[in-house]
Protein backbone atom coordinates (compact mmCIF):
# COMPACT_ATOMS: atom_id res chain seq x y z
CA UNK A 1 0.00 0.00 0.00
CA UNK A 2 1.31 3.42 -0.98
CA UNK A 3 2.08 6.12 1.54
CA UNK A 4 -0.81 8.28 0.28
CA UNK A 5 -3.26 5.40 0.73
CA UNK A 6 -2.00 4.84 4.27
CA UNK A 7 -2.49 8.52 5.12
CA UNK A 8 -6.01 8.46 3.63
CA UNK A 9 -6.84 5.34 5.66
CA UNK A 10 -5.43 6.89 8.84
CA UNK A 11 -7.40 10.13 8.40
CA UNK A 12 -10.60 8.26 7.55
CA UNK A 13 -10.37 5.91 10.54
CA UNK A 14 -9.41 8.77 12.87
CA UNK A 15 -12.48 10.75 11.80
CA UNK A 16 -15.05 7.93 11.90
CA UNK A 17 -13.82 6.67 15.27
CA UNK A 18 -14.04 10.12 16.84
CA UNK A 19 -16.76 10.16 19.50
CA UNK A 20 -18.13 13.55 18.42
CA UNK A 21 -18.28 12.34 14.80
CA UNK A 22 -20.25 9.22 15.78
CA UNK A 23 -22.63 11.15 18.04
CA UNK A 24 -23.36 13.89 15.49
CA UNK A 25 -23.72 11.35 12.67
CA UNK A 26 -26.72 9.76 14.35
CA UNK A 27 -27.92 12.68 16.47
CA UNK A 28 -28.07 15.28 13.67
CA UNK A 29 -30.83 13.51 11.66
CA UNK A 30 -32.84 13.08 14.86
CA UNK A 31 -32.48 16.77 15.67
CA UNK A 32 -33.36 17.86 12.11
CA UNK A 33 -36.42 15.60 11.92
CA UNK A 34 -37.48 16.68 15.40
CA UNK A 35 -37.16 20.32 14.40
CA UNK A 36 -39.14 19.70 11.19
CA UNK A 37 -41.83 17.88 13.19
CA UNK A 38 -41.98 20.71 15.72
CA UNK A 39 -42.35 23.31 12.96
CA UNK A 40 -45.04 21.15 11.35
CA UNK A 41 -46.87 20.93 14.67
CA UNK A 42 -46.68 24.68 15.18
CA UNK A 43 -48.06 25.26 11.68
CA UNK A 44 -51.18 23.28 12.59
CA UNK A 45 -51.86 25.44 15.63
CA UNK A 46 -54.24 28.26 14.87
CA UNK A 47 -54.23 31.41 16.94
CA UNK A 48 -57.42 33.21 17.89
CA UNK A 49 -58.82 35.52 15.25
CA UNK A 50 -57.96 39.19 15.76
CA UNK A 51 -61.04 41.28 16.46
CA UNK A 52 -61.39 44.41 14.33
CA UNK A 53 -64.05 46.88 15.53
CA UNK A 54 -65.80 48.83 12.77
CA UNK A 55 -67.48 52.19 13.31
CA UNK A 56 -69.17 52.81 9.97
CA UNK A 57 -71.12 56.05 10.20
CA UNK A 58 -71.86 55.92 6.45
CA UNK A 59 -73.45 52.47 6.59
CA UNK A 60 -71.98 51.59 3.19
CA UNK A 61 -69.18 49.21 4.05
CA UNK A 62 -70.14 47.11 7.06
CA UNK A 63 -71.49 44.21 4.95
CA UNK A 64 -68.37 44.10 2.77
CA UNK A 65 -66.05 42.91 5.54
CA UNK A 66 -66.11 39.12 5.84
CA UNK A 67 -64.71 37.17 8.79
CA UNK A 68 -61.73 34.89 8.22
CA UNK A 69 -59.51 32.56 10.26
CA UNK A 70 -57.22 35.47 11.07
CA UNK A 71 -59.59 38.41 11.44
CA UNK A 72 -63.06 38.88 12.90
CA UNK A 73 -65.05 42.07 12.24
CA UNK A 74 -67.42 43.54 14.85
CA UNK A 75 -70.03 46.16 13.99
CA UNK A 76 -70.00 48.82 16.72
CA UNK A 77 -71.26 51.70 14.60
CA UNK A 78 -73.88 52.70 17.21
CA UNK A 79 -71.33 53.10 20.02
CA UNK A 80 -69.40 56.30 20.66
CA UNK A 81 -65.95 56.71 19.15
CA UNK A 82 -64.52 57.78 22.49
CA UNK A 83 -65.51 54.54 24.23
CA UNK A 84 -64.23 52.48 21.32
CA UNK A 85 -60.86 54.27 21.40
CA UNK A 86 -60.67 53.57 25.14
CA UNK A 87 -61.23 49.89 24.37
CA UNK A 88 -58.32 49.96 21.93
CA UNK A 89 -56.12 51.63 24.54
CA UNK A 90 -57.14 48.92 27.00
CA UNK A 91 -56.26 46.35 24.30
CA UNK A 92 -59.71 44.75 24.37
CA UNK A 93 -59.66 44.68 20.55
CA UNK A 94 -56.95 44.54 17.93
CA UNK A 95 -57.93 47.70 16.06
CA UNK A 96 -60.67 50.20 15.26
CA UNK A 97 -61.69 51.08 11.71
CA UNK A 98 -63.39 54.48 11.59
CA UNK A 99 -65.44 55.34 8.49
CA UNK A 100 -67.01 58.82 8.75
CA UNK A 101 -70.32 59.88 7.28
CA UNK A 102 -69.60 61.91 4.19
CA UNK A 103 -71.79 62.75 1.23
CA UNK A 104 -68.79 63.13 -1.05
CA UNK A 105 -67.13 59.79 -1.87
CA UNK A 106 -63.87 61.48 -2.88
CA UNK A 107 -63.58 63.17 0.50
CA UNK A 108 -64.65 59.97 2.29
CA UNK A 109 -61.84 58.00 0.67
CA UNK A 110 -59.23 60.22 2.31
CA UNK A 111 -60.73 60.38 5.82
CA UNK A 112 -60.98 56.69 6.75
CA UNK A 113 -58.80 55.85 9.77
CA UNK A 114 -57.35 52.61 11.15
CA UNK A 115 -56.52 52.93 14.86
CA UNK A 116 -54.30 50.33 16.51
CA UNK A 117 -51.56 50.13 19.11
CA UNK A 118 -49.58 47.77 16.88
CA UNK A 119 -48.35 48.25 13.33
CA UNK A 120 -50.71 46.31 11.05
CA UNK A 121 -49.77 43.72 8.46
CA UNK A 122 -49.23 45.49 5.08
CA UNK A 123 -51.17 42.75 3.26
CA UNK A 124 -54.10 43.18 5.64
CA UNK A 125 -54.11 46.95 5.10
CA UNK A 126 -53.99 46.40 1.35
CA UNK A 127 -57.03 44.10 1.58
CA UNK A 128 -58.89 46.72 3.61
CA UNK A 129 -58.14 49.41 1.06
CA UNK A 130 -59.18 47.12 -1.78
CA UNK A 131 -62.51 46.29 -0.10
CA UNK A 132 -63.33 49.95 0.54
CA UNK A 133 -62.19 50.98 -2.95
CA UNK A 134 -64.50 48.43 -4.62
CA UNK A 135 -67.49 49.71 -2.70
CA UNK A 136 -66.68 53.36 -3.45
CA UNK A 137 -66.12 52.56 -7.13
CA UNK A 138 -69.50 50.87 -7.32
CA UNK A 139 -71.09 53.85 -5.56
CA UNK A 140 -69.44 56.30 -7.97
CA UNK A 141 -70.74 54.32 -10.95
CA UNK A 142 -74.26 54.34 -9.55
CA UNK A 143 -74.08 58.09 -8.96
CA UNK A 144 -73.00 58.52 -12.58
CA UNK A 145 -76.03 56.42 -13.66
CA UNK A 146 -73.83 53.74 -15.17
CA UNK A 147 -74.86 50.10 -15.30
CA UNK A 148 -72.51 48.42 -12.86
CA UNK A 149 -73.57 44.93 -13.95
CA UNK A 150 -72.82 45.74 -17.59
CA UNK A 151 -69.42 47.14 -16.64
CA UNK A 152 -68.64 44.03 -14.59
CA UNK A 153 -69.61 41.78 -17.47
CA UNK A 154 -67.53 43.89 -19.85
CA UNK A 155 -64.35 43.32 -17.81
CA UNK A 156 -62.09 40.95 -19.73
CA UNK A 157 -60.26 38.09 -18.03
CA UNK A 158 -57.15 37.29 -20.02
CA UNK A 159 -55.31 33.98 -19.71
CA UNK A 160 -52.34 33.69 -22.02
CA UNK A 161 -51.69 30.19 -23.29
CA UNK A 162 -48.04 29.24 -23.03
CA UNK A 163 -46.51 27.00 -25.67
CA UNK A 164 -43.20 26.16 -27.28
CA UNK A 165 -42.25 26.70 -30.90
CA UNK A 166 -42.71 22.96 -31.46
CA UNK A 167 -46.36 23.27 -30.46
CA UNK A 168 -46.00 21.65 -27.02
CA UNK A 169 -47.80 23.25 -24.11
CA UNK A 170 -45.64 25.13 -21.63
CA UNK A 171 -46.19 25.76 -17.91
CA UNK A 172 -45.77 28.73 -15.61
CA UNK A 173 -43.07 28.91 -12.98
CA UNK A 174 -40.87 26.28 -14.63
CA UNK A 175 -37.81 28.52 -14.31
CA UNK A 176 -38.24 28.60 -10.54
CA UNK A 177 -38.32 24.81 -10.44
CA UNK A 178 -35.16 24.60 -12.54
CA UNK A 179 -33.29 27.11 -10.38
CA UNK A 180 -34.28 25.43 -7.11
CA UNK A 181 -33.25 22.00 -8.38
CA UNK A 182 -29.82 23.31 -9.33
CA UNK A 183 -29.65 25.37 -6.14
CA UNK A 184 -30.29 22.23 -4.06
CA UNK A 185 -27.23 20.52 -5.51
CA UNK A 186 -25.17 23.70 -5.21
CA UNK A 187 -26.23 24.15 -1.59
CA UNK A 188 -25.07 20.61 -0.76
CA UNK A 189 -21.66 21.38 -2.24
CA UNK A 190 -21.40 24.65 -0.32
CA UNK A 191 -22.33 23.03 3.01
CA UNK A 192 -19.91 20.15 2.42
CA UNK A 193 -17.10 22.58 1.63
CA UNK A 194 -17.73 24.71 4.72
CA UNK A 195 -18.20 21.83 7.18
CA UNK A 196 -15.49 19.44 6.04
CA UNK A 197 -13.09 22.09 4.78
CA UNK A 198 -13.06 23.46 8.31
CA UNK A 199 -12.52 19.92 9.57
CA UNK A 200 -9.39 19.62 7.41
CA UNK A 201 -8.11 22.93 8.74
CA UNK A 202 -8.75 21.98 12.37
CA UNK A 203 -7.01 18.63 11.87
CA UNK A 204 -3.88 20.35 10.54
CA UNK A 205 -3.91 22.90 13.36
CA UNK A 206 -4.34 20.17 15.99
CA UNK A 207 -1.43 18.10 14.73
CA UNK A 208 0.70 21.21 14.38
CA UNK A 209 -0.10 22.35 17.93
CA UNK A 210 0.61 18.92 19.41
CA UNK A 211 3.92 18.78 17.51
CA UNK A 212 2.86 15.43 16.06
CA UNK A 213 3.49 16.86 12.64
CA UNK A 214 7.25 16.92 13.29
CA UNK A 215 7.28 13.13 13.57
CA UNK A 216 4.91 12.54 10.65
CA UNK A 217 6.72 14.87 8.27
CA UNK A 218 9.97 12.96 8.75
CA UNK A 219 8.41 9.93 7.03
CA UNK A 220 6.13 11.46 4.37
CA UNK A 221 6.18 14.36 1.98
CA UNK A 222 4.13 17.44 2.91
CA UNK A 223 2.14 17.16 -0.34
CA UNK A 224 1.21 13.55 0.40
CA UNK A 225 0.16 14.45 3.93
CA UNK A 226 -2.00 17.33 2.71
CA UNK A 227 -3.75 15.29 0.00
CA UNK A 228 -4.22 12.39 2.38
CA UNK A 229 -5.96 14.64 4.88
CA UNK A 230 -8.21 16.14 2.21
CA UNK A 231 -9.23 12.81 0.66
CA UNK A 232 -9.58 10.97 3.98
CA UNK A 233 -11.75 13.72 5.45
CA UNK A 234 -13.88 13.87 2.30
CA UNK A 235 -14.53 10.11 2.42
CA UNK A 236 -15.58 10.41 6.06
CA UNK A 237 -17.83 13.31 5.11
CA UNK A 238 -19.45 11.36 2.27
CA UNK A 239 -20.09 8.47 4.65
CA UNK A 240 -21.67 10.84 7.15
CA UNK A 241 -23.89 12.41 4.48
CA UNK A 242 -25.06 8.96 3.33
CA UNK A 243 -25.92 7.96 6.90
CA UNK A 244 -27.75 11.26 7.40
CA UNK A 245 -29.80 10.67 4.26
CA UNK A 246 -30.72 7.08 5.22
CA UNK A 247 -31.47 7.73 8.89
CA UNK A 248 -33.23 11.02 8.13
CA UNK A 249 -35.40 9.36 5.48
CA UNK A 250 -36.39 6.57 7.88
CA UNK A 251 -37.21 9.02 10.67
CA UNK A 252 -39.24 11.25 8.35
CA UNK A 253 -41.24 8.22 7.18
CA UNK A 254 -41.89 7.08 10.74
CA UNK A 255 -42.88 10.59 11.85
CA UNK A 256 -45.32 11.08 8.98
CA UNK A 257 -46.83 7.55 8.83
CA UNK A 258 -46.99 6.36 12.42
CA UNK A 259 -46.97 9.54 14.48
CA UNK A 260 -49.27 11.49 12.18
CA UNK A 261 -46.96 14.52 12.14
CA UNK A 262 -47.14 16.73 9.07
CA UNK A 263 -43.60 17.77 8.19
CA UNK A 264 -44.59 19.66 5.05
CA UNK A 265 -44.59 23.49 5.39
CA UNK A 266 -48.07 25.00 4.97
CA UNK A 267 -47.09 27.02 1.91
CA UNK A 268 -45.59 23.97 0.24
CA UNK A 269 -48.67 21.93 0.99
CA UNK A 270 -50.95 24.59 -0.47
CA UNK A 271 -48.85 24.80 -3.61
CA UNK A 272 -48.86 21.01 -3.98
CA UNK A 273 -52.61 20.83 -3.57
CA UNK A 274 -53.09 23.58 -6.14
CA UNK A 275 -51.01 21.72 -8.67
CA UNK A 276 -52.58 18.34 -7.92
CA UNK A 277 -56.02 19.77 -8.29
CA UNK A 278 -55.40 20.94 -11.82
CA UNK A 279 -54.57 19.38 -15.15
CA UNK A 280 -51.14 21.02 -15.14
CA UNK A 281 -49.75 18.41 -12.76
CA UNK A 282 -48.94 16.11 -15.66
CA UNK A 283 -47.33 19.00 -17.54
CA UNK A 284 -45.04 19.75 -14.62
CA UNK A 285 -44.10 16.09 -14.38
CA UNK A 286 -43.38 15.92 -18.11
CA UNK A 287 -41.23 19.05 -18.00
CA UNK A 288 -39.35 17.73 -14.97
CA UNK A 289 -38.40 14.49 -16.71
CA UNK A 290 -37.33 16.47 -19.78
CA UNK A 291 -34.65 18.19 -17.72
CA UNK A 292 -31.07 16.95 -18.22
CA UNK A 293 -31.21 14.97 -14.96
CA UNK A 294 -28.38 12.59 -15.86
CA UNK A 295 -26.14 15.49 -16.85
CA UNK A 296 -27.08 17.27 -13.64
CA UNK A 297 -26.24 14.27 -11.43
CA UNK A 298 -22.91 13.58 -13.19
CA UNK A 299 -22.02 17.28 -13.12
CA UNK A 300 -22.86 17.40 -9.43
CA UNK A 301 -20.41 14.59 -8.69
CA UNK A 302 -17.65 16.13 -10.83
CA UNK A 303 -18.14 19.66 -9.50
CA UNK A 304 -18.44 18.24 -6.00
CA UNK A 305 -14.99 16.65 -6.30
CA UNK A 306 -13.38 19.64 -8.00
CA UNK A 307 -14.96 22.28 -5.75
CA UNK A 308 -14.28 20.43 -2.51
CA UNK A 309 -10.67 19.64 -3.37
CA UNK A 310 -10.08 23.23 -4.47
CA UNK A 311 -11.38 24.79 -1.27
CA UNK A 312 -9.97 22.08 0.99
CA UNK A 313 -6.48 22.76 -0.34
CA UNK A 314 -6.93 26.38 0.68
CA UNK A 315 -8.25 25.31 4.10
CA UNK A 316 -5.24 23.00 4.58
CA UNK A 317 -2.85 25.83 3.66
CA UNK A 318 -4.54 28.13 6.17
CA UNK A 319 -4.33 25.45 8.86
CA UNK A 320 -0.60 25.07 8.20
CA UNK A 321 -0.02 28.82 8.29
CA UNK A 322 -1.62 29.51 11.70
CA UNK A 323 -1.21 28.13 15.21
CA UNK A 324 -4.84 28.20 16.36
CA UNK A 325 -8.38 28.63 15.02
CA UNK A 326 -8.57 32.23 16.26
CA UNK A 327 -5.72 33.27 13.98
CA UNK A 328 -7.38 31.51 11.05
CA UNK A 329 -10.40 33.83 11.05
CA UNK A 330 -8.57 36.56 9.12
CA UNK A 331 -8.04 34.12 6.24
CA UNK A 332 -11.53 32.57 6.18
CA UNK A 333 -13.46 35.58 4.84
CA UNK A 334 -11.87 35.39 1.35
CA UNK A 335 -13.01 31.76 1.22
CA UNK A 336 -16.60 32.31 2.31
CA UNK A 337 -17.23 35.36 0.10
CA UNK A 338 -17.03 33.50 -3.27
CA UNK A 339 -19.49 30.89 -2.00
CA UNK A 340 -21.94 33.56 -0.86
CA UNK A 341 -21.48 35.47 -4.13
CA UNK A 342 -22.19 32.29 -6.10
CA UNK A 343 -25.52 31.80 -4.29
CA UNK A 344 -26.66 35.39 -4.93
CA UNK A 345 -25.53 35.34 -8.56
CA UNK A 346 -27.26 32.02 -9.05
CA UNK A 347 -30.62 33.13 -7.74
CA UNK A 348 -30.73 36.58 -9.33
CA UNK A 349 -28.76 36.28 -12.56
CA UNK A 350 -29.47 32.69 -13.55
CA UNK A 351 -33.21 33.07 -12.89
CA UNK A 352 -33.46 36.22 -15.01
CA UNK A 353 -31.06 35.25 -17.77
CA UNK A 354 -29.45 31.80 -17.44
CA UNK A 355 -27.40 32.27 -20.60
CA UNK A 356 -26.49 35.92 -20.02
CA UNK A 357 -23.00 37.30 -19.65
CA UNK A 358 -23.10 37.46 -15.83
CA UNK A 359 -24.37 33.91 -15.29
CA UNK A 360 -22.02 32.49 -17.94
CA UNK A 361 -18.97 34.31 -16.55
CA UNK A 362 -19.53 33.17 -12.96
CA UNK A 363 -20.14 29.61 -14.14
CA UNK A 364 -16.59 29.69 -15.54
CA UNK A 365 -14.85 31.20 -12.49
CA UNK A 366 -13.56 28.19 -10.49
CA UNK A 367 -14.45 29.58 -7.05
CA UNK A 368 -18.12 30.05 -8.05
CA UNK A 369 -18.66 27.55 -10.89
CA UNK A 370 -19.60 24.54 -8.66
CA UNK A 371 -22.74 26.40 -7.57
CA UNK A 372 -23.61 28.69 -10.51
CA UNK A 373 -23.07 26.07 -13.23
CA UNK A 374 -25.30 23.57 -11.42
CA UNK A 375 -28.05 26.21 -11.40
CA UNK A 376 -27.57 26.76 -15.15
CA UNK A 377 -27.55 23.11 -16.20
CA UNK A 378 -31.37 22.61 -15.87
CA UNK A 379 -31.79 25.40 -18.46
CA UNK A 380 -29.56 23.60 -20.93
CA UNK A 381 -25.85 24.44 -21.08
CA UNK A 382 -23.79 23.79 -24.24
CA UNK A 383 -21.27 20.99 -23.83
CA UNK A 384 -18.38 23.22 -24.77
CA UNK A 385 -19.19 25.63 -21.90
CA UNK A 386 -19.44 22.73 -19.47
CA UNK A 387 -16.11 21.29 -20.57
CA UNK A 388 -14.38 24.68 -20.41
CA UNK A 389 -15.76 25.29 -16.92
CA UNK A 390 -14.55 21.88 -15.70
CA UNK A 391 -11.15 22.35 -17.33
CA UNK A 392 -10.72 25.72 -15.60
CA UNK A 393 -11.93 24.29 -12.28
CA UNK A 394 -9.55 21.33 -12.23
CA UNK A 395 -6.71 23.38 -13.71
CA UNK A 396 -7.16 25.89 -10.89
CA UNK A 397 -7.37 23.03 -8.41
CA UNK A 398 -3.96 21.67 -9.44
CA UNK A 399 -2.51 25.19 -9.39
CA UNK A 400 -3.94 25.91 -5.92
CA UNK A 401 -2.71 22.53 -4.67
CA UNK A 402 0.78 23.43 -5.87
CA UNK A 403 0.69 26.79 -4.08
CA UNK A 404 -0.97 25.30 -0.99
CA UNK A 405 1.71 22.62 -0.82
CA UNK A 406 4.39 25.33 -0.70
CA UNK A 407 2.62 27.09 2.17
CA UNK A 408 1.92 23.75 3.84
CA UNK A 409 5.56 22.63 3.59
CA UNK A 410 6.84 25.67 5.48
CA UNK A 411 3.86 26.54 7.65
CA UNK A 412 3.44 23.18 9.41
CA UNK A 413 6.87 23.52 11.03
CA UNK A 414 6.52 27.14 12.14
CA UNK A 415 5.16 28.04 15.58
CA UNK A 416 4.47 31.05 17.71
CA UNK A 417 4.17 33.59 14.92
CA UNK A 418 1.07 34.69 13.08
CA UNK A 419 1.96 35.08 9.40
CA UNK A 420 0.94 38.09 7.37
CA UNK A 421 -0.18 38.11 3.76
CA UNK A 422 3.29 39.40 2.82
CA UNK A 423 4.99 36.47 4.56
CA UNK A 424 2.67 33.98 2.86
CA UNK A 425 3.71 35.45 -0.47
CA UNK A 426 7.37 34.92 0.45
CA UNK A 427 6.67 31.28 1.31
CA UNK A 428 5.37 30.74 -2.21
CA UNK A 429 8.77 31.67 -3.64
CA UNK A 430 10.73 29.20 -1.49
Amino acid sequence: MSILALIIKREFIAKVRNKSFIVMTFLSPLLMVGLAAFVGYLSTMKSDAKEIVIHDASGLFIKDFKNSDEYSYLDRSKESLASLKDSINAEKFEALLVIPKELDNKKLASEIKYISNESPDPDFVSDLESTIAKRLTKSNLEIANLDTLAIKNAQAIVKVSLSKASGEENVKGLNYIKVFIGAGFGYLIMMFIIIYGNMVMRSVIEEKTNRIIEIIISSVKPFQLMMGKIIGTSLAGVLQFVIWAIVGGILLTVASMFLGINITPPAAGMATNAIEGSSTMQLYANEFFKLPLLTLVISFLVYFIGGYFLYSSIYAAIGAAVDNETDSQQFLLPIILPLMLAVYVGFFSVLNDPHGAVATTFSMIPLTSPIVMLMRIPFGVPWWQLLISLAILFGTFFLVVWFAAKIYRIGILMYGKKPTWKELYKWLKY
